[in-house]
């Protein structure tokens, strides 16, 4: 295994740029043609690694709204709210509002055996409830999109952290070498951009790969450029790719220690030997017509987001550890009747296909499945048909990977304002999934500057509770 040193991340800017996926780099030198034969045997930063203890999930899709969604209007039912539509909110201090509470213009009703209250937003979502585990006193430190972004995703708003999917491909390694331990589908270009599917001071090659860049849930195949070379036969490029490898050993001899080098000869192998998965993994062409239904392919609201499920699902099935799917614009401050409809259409159909899919193949035991936004939205209103952000209370949900399902936990107060009960703050979110993964968050760490980092940084816990 390669000898990773702690270097600044500005020192591995051009090692980022290709452990990330950078094949237009890559296809001038050559090296993106599909080689004769697929190894699938782990190797380097990416070796198959054994957890801390036996763990409830082996992968993760982590399923992320940027925006904040409502969590008044989708999953955390607030019948009082409802009933004092209009009046003086007794909660909070509203920015830019009329201070008034808007109650949910959307029904709720109890869903599955479990009697989970879950919005008529959410029709197909509905019908998976007793897979669901409801996090209702969900809390993060500041209502501002990039802080509380950074926060999901990296532990820190305010400093370069490497990000949850890295941690977790650093801690576990992958099943696959033939590709990227971690993948981040229609990857965020803002509220931080790549630094949310960053490795930072952690290998290079622990960073997210990012396919499909700001595709939202507009419909399209997901590719990436440049995975094919017109020029060069499979021997040829084999042949060079060995030369440029050899110049970049000679380097690391003359260095002793060098983490941009050592990260851009992983990088390179990795970016060689996925040219034989990557494509066919992509191709959603060999799937059945009732799969492609299920996941909303074939409607123009729901294909977008359905075909970024399905390759999720691909993605796991062939051994990618942990696996990203954004979905943008749940901004609500206006519109929130028509916007937050449309946003909810797009991926209600997708999820509940995708879960049922993972179900019946199997994979949801060892799946650990996550929803969430940055934050939730205040009860009452922006104007009169909006919401401001609320970083006090919201819901997020996880789904098979050693939860229990068709369970909710925690509770906001009885307007949705801010948590009261089993609060779970951003720290104990990240420490439950990587505990659901086998990992102890405080034995996790990585040294870099003199000190013991790890995604948690001092706090987190373990939401125990939740657990299966």
């Amino acid at each position: 295994m390669l000898n990773y040193l702690k270097t600044p991340a500005a020192s591995r800017r051009d090692t980022l740029r290709v452990a990330a996926g950078g094949f237009g780099m890559l296809a001038l030198q050559g090296l993106a043609a599909k080689p004769a034969a697929a190894d699938t045997t782990t190797e380097g930063s990416l070796s198959t690694k054994p957890p801390h203890f036996a763990p409830r999930a082996k992968n993760v899709i982590f399923l992320c709204m940027g925006g904040g969604p409502s969590h008044v209007d989708t999953f955390d039912y607030k019948p009082t709210l409802n009933k004092r539509n209009g009046e003086s909110s007794p909660v909070g201090r509203n920015r830019r509002g009329n201070g008034q509470l808007l109650g949910s213009p959307w029904k709720f009703n109890r869903h599955g055996d479990s009697g989970l209250w879950i919005s008529e937003l959410f029709p197909n979502l509905a019908t998976r409830a007793d897979d669901l585990c409801l996090l209702h006193g969900m809390q993060t430190d500041v209502p501002a999109h990039p802080q509380a972004f950074l926060a999901l995703h990296t532990g820190s708003s305010q400093f370069v952290r490497p990000s949850l999917g890295a941690w977790t491909v650093y801690g576990l390694g992958t099943e696959n070498a033939n590709l990227p331990g971690f993948v981040s589908l229609n990857p965020p270009t803002s509220q931080g951009g790549p630094q949310n599917y960053g490795s930072s001071f952690l290998p290079a090659i622990t960073q997210g790969t990012p396919i499909g860049r700001g595709r939202g849930r507009r419909g399209g195949s997901l590719t990436v450029e440049n995975i094919k070379n017109e020029r060069y036969a499979t021997p040829a490029q084999r042949r060079q790719l060995d030369f440029v490898q050899k110049l970049n050993a000679a380097k690391l001899q003359r260095d002793v220690d060098n983490d941009p080098v050592e990260g851009m000869i992983e990088s390179y192998e990795l970016a060689f030997r996925m040219q034989a998965d990557l494509p066919e993994v992509l191709d959603l062409n060999n799937e059945s017509a009732a799969t492609r239904n299920a996941y909303g392919i074939d409607d123009s609201e729901t294909e977008g987001f359905g075909r970024q499920c399905l390759v999720a699902r691909r993605l796991v099935e062939a051994g990618v550890r942990f696996v990203e799917v954004t979905a943008g614009g749940w901004d609500q401050h206006f519109n929130l009747t028509q916007a937050l409809a449309d946003n909810c259409r797009s991926i209600d159909k997708p999820i509940a296909g995708l879960l049922a899919d993972l179900k019946k193949r199997g994979l949801l035991d060892d799946t650990l499945v996550i929803w969430t936004g940055e934050f939730g939205r205040t009860p009452y209103a922006q104007g009169d048909d909006g919401r401001d952000h609320n970083n006090k209370g919201f819901t997020s949900w996880m789904a098979g990977g050693g939860v229990k399902g068709g369970f909710s936990y925690g509770a906001t107060d009885e307007f949705g304002y801010e948590a009261v009960e089993g609060k779970v703050h951003t720290h104990d979110f990240h420490a439950t999934i990587l505990h659901l993964l086998g990992l102890d968050h405080e034995g996790l760490t990585y040294e870099y500057a003199g000190r013991d980092f790890r995604l948690t940084d001092v706090h987190g816990r373990v939401v125990e509770e939740i657990l299966a």
